[in-house]
């Protein structure tokens, strides 16, 4: 790697600076939002055994509801 001056060094770390402070505001600027991840995971195999586990844990959930027990 060729010698750097002073001079092209500090502009190689301004532009970092400048950049690290762009990727810092959209970070801490992303709002919250649960439509973002809507549609993220792909129809396969582990999604629909997953969405099938989770509606039987819900099930089992209202029948206990409706049975009146608590898990």
């Amino acid at each position: 790697m060729a010698e750097l001056s002073l001079e092209a060094l500090a502009k190689r770390i301004e532009m970092l600076e400048k950049k690290m402070a762009e990727q810092e505001a959209e970070k801490t600027g992303r709002k919250r939002d649960w439509r973002r991840v809507v549609g993220v995971s792909g129809d396969n195999e582990f999604t629909r055994q997953m969405e099938a586990e989770i509606e039987a844990a819900r099930e089992a959930d209202r029948r206990a509801g409706r049975e009146g027990n608590s898990e």
